[in-house]
């Protein structure tokens, strides 16, 4: 009885204006820790402090960084920049240094007009960065030194405890800020920093700042012992690191380096482009680093495939030019980088990152810019080197042409059950069933886009013929009276099953299917009809993680040049999301008179490279697997909305919920 009286008490209480609670300064940290950083360890959160210091010395305003690990288990970071601003802020009224600590999103590094940029190229632009280590430290002291004053003050769980005071005098050319960072073990599984990582992050910005000197030091475990230290120091830059990469590795050609960045506005701005080094071996799997603007990025994103791009269409085209294609093969992007190892550091005006450990780049224009960096100058080099381009090219023909064996072995093994393929499908050419993806596009001009648009060696395209049929109530014996839904089974190679069945997945031909309909109401009406269908008919493939939601946009943003900013697209799926862009580029100073804005009436409204870039690149798109938490409420929304016998609760459920929907009229 008591279980039932605290439900009830919790059905009935209040909920007014006092209900709603701000979280403010860096509460929303420490509430939710795993938003911000990583939890397992506190390495990430002194990555962000160095990270710091790094950018300053790739402004030019550092040529020393030094990093140490007390036995207490705190880490001190060091730098020789400008320092912190110890001044009042004039619209907080509280010290500059203190507010960089305690408010989320305060920083210099929002600001990119050539004029006022403290940070012109930088990875913190989330403005959360020392906040985070700040709020989830049981103690942080600060002491900078600046505009010939020593200043010093303190922090315990993100509050402030000693106020910033001048504590002596410094040099009038002496400058910088000294960071000391103990954890709060509270917040991670583990107090301890990865020294492992920590030393990578260190002498990766020996690379990617030549000049500066890098230093780790490792305090020993009891005191008295010899403290060791490190300074990395790599004179050939990139291509010295990646020679410590390779290890043992011998690559079957020299190491290709360089570096290209914009010089007159072109699409990009000025600045942006990037650095690299790689090479190609023959024993062992390719691998490598990347980074956007001296992040590491150990999830990849766009710049990496922009770099996978511009080495994939160089080996190519030398191929093709020297006649160096067997007969009956053809090159895919994986049988080139699955022979790479590589160094990248790209330089992108606004990074955008997925979350706020920043682990993979997501700008879009990022691989176009990192791919017309890479391609000519390689390309070149390749035509100047012949001898060591066929080297690569053999040893990239040899890969694709193991690959099309071990393809053939799989046919032969299917070649006695063959099934007519549907003649709305467009198929694709690879038979990796993994790396394949099928989307279900309606109507004739909708798919003939896609059918422009995809990659066609893993990319398939069905197109619907009007909307899919209400499955809900359709017993699965009647299932292929419906040509449209016969097809789709077909198409993809699995029966229709139920729940507590064990279907054969093994005749599955793609790894993603996804319905890609409108970005409006028709559209989604349309993907809840083909999410019922899996949802009913075909549960395993969705409980496998085989079914997706693509999201193309609704909107197309014409942003025009400002400043020092070319010209851009941008796009978005909705209007909260139209409003946020715009809202942002006005923040920018660009008019709002000279926005423009374009709203697609279809996917057949998009041109192929548009579709491309936001709906069907792997490296750009935002596609949704589908995924189902909680079974039983799961099943009566579906019956809820879906069946015919359910008209009565449908109709009240929407008089309830009607002033929560937009309309698309």
């Amino acid at each position: 009885m008591d279980r039932f009286k605290n439900i009830e008490n919790m059905v009935t209480k209040k909920y007014d204006e006092s209900s709603v609670t701000k979280l403010r300064g860096i509460e929303p940290v420490q509430r939710l820790p795993g938003m911000y950083t990583r939890t397992t360890d506190p390495t990430h959160i002194v990555q962000e402090a160095i990270d710091n210091a790094a950018d300053e010395a790739f402004g030019g305003h550092a040529n020393q960084i030094d990093v140490t690990v007390h036995r207490d288990g705190s880490v001190t970071v060091a730098d020789n920049g400008r320092g912190i601003p110890v001044g009042m802020h004039p619209q907080e009224k509280i010290p500059t240094v203190q507010l960089v600590f305690t408010e989320l999103h305060a920083g210099a590094k929002f600001s990119k007009t050539e004029a006022d940029a403290a940070y012109k190229f930088s990875g913190g632009l989330h403005g959360v960065g020392v906040s985070v280590t700040n709020a989830l430290s049981s103690r942080l002291e600060v002491e900078v030194r600046r505009e010939g004053g020593l200043h010093r003050m303190a922090f315990a769980d993100g509050a402030v405890i000693e106020k910033l005071k001048r504590i002596g005098p410094v040099g009038k050319n002496e400058s910088g800020t000294l960071l000391r960072i103990w954890p709060n073990r509270k917040y991670f599984d583990s107090a301890k920093i990865s020294q492992w990582e920590l030393e990578r992050i260190v002498r990766s910005k020996a690379v990617l700042l030549p000049g500066v000197a890098v230093t780790l030091n490792i305090e020993a475990a009891k005191e008295g012992q010899e403290t060791v230290s490190r300074t990395w120091s790599y004179p050939e830059g990139m291509k010295g690191y990646l020679k410590d990469l390779l290890g043992e590795s011998d690559p079957v050609a020299p190491i290709f380096d360089g570096e290209k960045y914009v010089q007159k506005e072109n699409g990009f701005a000025i600045g942006e482009g990037a650095g690299w080094a790689f090479a190609f071996v023959d024993e062992s799997k390719g691998f490598g680093e990347s980074y956007a603007n001296l992040i590491p990025t150990p999830a990849g994103g766009t710049h990496e495939a922009g770099l996978r791009d511009g080495i994939f269409e160089s080996v190519k085209a030398f191929a093709e030019h020297h006649n160096m294609m067997p007969r009956g093969i053809k090159l895919q992007t994986d049988d080139v980088w699955s022979r790479t190892v590589y160094f990248l550091s790209a330089k992108v005006l606004e990074p955008q990152f997925h979350g706020q450990t920043k682990e993979k780049l997501s700008n879009r224009d990022a691989l176009k810019l990192v791919s017309s960096m890479v391609r000519d100058p390689f390309e070149l080099w390749l035509n100047s080197h012949v001898d060591y381009g066929r080297k690569i090219a053999e040893l990239v023909i040899r890969q694709a042409v193991e690959r099309s064996r071990s393809v053939t072995k799989v046919e032969r093994k299917k070649s006695s059950s063959v099934v007519m393929l549907p003649e709305k499908l467009t198929d694709c050419e690879s038979s990796q069933i993994g790396d394949n993806e099928l989307y279900l596009v309606e109507g004739d001009s909708a798919g003939g886009s896609a059918k422009q648009a995809r990659d066609k060696r893993f990319q398939a395209i069905y197109k619907m013929r009007g909307k899919a049929l209400n499955s809900w109530e359709v017993k699965r014996d009647l299932l292929f009276s419906n040509a449209e839904i016969h097809d789709i089974a077909v198409a993809i190679g699995v029966d229709p099953h139920g729940e507590e069945d064990s279907p054969d997945l093994t005749g599955l031909r793609y790894g993603k299917i996804a319905s890609m309909t409108d970005a409006d109401v028709d559209g989604a009406h349309i993907a809840v009809l083909l999410l019922t269908l899996f949802y009913r008919h075909f549960p395993k493939l969705i409980e496998k993680g085989h079914i997706y939601v693509a999201c193309p946009p609704l909107f197309k943003i014409a942003i025009p040049a400002h400043g020092k900013r070319p010209a851009k697209n941008l796009y978005a799926i909705d209007d909260a999301e139209l409003q946020s862009l715009r809202e942002r580029a006005i923040e920018e100073g660009v008019k709002p008179d000279s926005i423009q804005m374009q709203r697609f009436k279809g996917l057949g409204e998009m041109n192929p490279q548009q579709l491309w870039e936001t709906t069907l690149c792997p490296d750009t798109r935002r596609l949704l697997q589908v995924r189902i938490d909680d079974k039983e409420k799961t099943f009566e929304l579906f019956n809820m909305l879906m069946s015919k016998k359910e008209a009565e609760r449908r109709c009240t459920w929407m008089e309830e919920n009607g002033d929560q929907v937009e309309a698309d009229v």
